[in-house]
């Protein structure tokens, strides 16, 4: 196992021990995101500074999917933005973890998000803010498939090809599901990579799980100044790393029981020959 595959693996503890301890949550679209927080966090993509949250040089990471919150709390305490300790705080009453990302309250989080196909909308803004500033930080989006079947994600879609903001990278988190069950069955997306590049975009198909193929990838969209907004279709497993959560539709927004937390904490654990979790 890599550094980065360690690191990755950490982060779906943090993520299934955070949900369980608050009793609710999203472990579904957390676990399969992680590997690409892990790329752009700790891959050398992400222009960031813990110990400096709003560092004018800093690139911008907005989760447009804001109910895979687990996910962004455990790069950014992974990264060091907050104390570790800090994530068993998850939706309780007086938390800076809030159920989805709040930039009022925790360092690290650019713009509170939830409101599906909004996120999208304000990288496309923030990108062309930089752009009119002539300041070349990238920005970064990470989409939910099934928040692709909302209408504004096509309205910035449209504006951040007109723009040619070329600074925008939206990754689409493709995992085949989405609450109500599969999102071919919901509402069909379609190809999406046809669809973006039909919009005018840079479009790049990717394992959402490969983090060496993610970091070589996120990177070179991010150096390709060439007049196009960057899409990253990363194709993943929801669930990923919990066996009996994966690809399971009802792990979309449900927190695991004592024993499922037990059988899921030792699976990871034994990924890396380690105890289960950390101190």
């Amino acid at each position: 196992m890599t550094e980065l595959e360690r690191r990755a693996n950490e982060m779906r503890v943090d993520i299934v021990r955070m949900i369980a301890e608050a009793g609710s949550g999203h472990p579904g679209g957390s676990l399969s995101c992680a590997d690409i927080l892990c790329a752009l966090y700790f891959g050398g993509v992400l222009e960031h500074d813990p110990e400096r949250p709003d560092w004018e040089e800093r690139d911008r990471f907005i989760l447009a999917k804001g109910h895979a919150a687990p996910a962004l709390y455990a790069v950014l305490a992974e990264a060091g933005y907050f104390p570790r300790e800090e994530l068993l705080t998850l939706r309780k009453l007086g938390t800076r973890l809030q159920g989805h990302p709040d930039s009022n309250q925790l360092p690290g989080v650019e713009v509170s998000t939830g409101s599906l196909g909004q996120g999208l909308s304000i990288a496309a803004g923030a990108a062309a803010g930089l752009e009119l500033d002539g300041k070349p930080q990238a920005v970064f989006a990470l989409l939910g498939d099934g928040e692709c079947q909302e209408g504004q994600v096509w309205e910035a879609a449209m504006f951040a090809a007109h723009r040619g903001l070329d600074n925008l990278v939206a990754i689409v988190d493709r995992n085949g599901l989405q609450i109500d069950g599969c999102t071919a069955d919901v509402c069909d997306p379609g190809d999406m990579r046809a669809k973006f590049e039909a919009f005018g975009w840079d479009v790049h198909e990717v394992d959402g799980h490969d983090i060496p193929v993610l970091v070589k990838t996120l990177a070179a969209a991010k150096a390709d100044r060439s007049g196009r907004p960057h899409a990253v279709i990363a194709r993943t497993v929801k669930g990923k790393g919990v066996s009996f959560m994966e690809n399971q539709a009802g792990w979309h927004g449900k927190a695991p029981n004592g024993e499922q937390t037990k059988e899921a904490l030792a699976e990871l654990a034994g990924r890396t020959g380690e105890e289960v979790g950390r101190d």
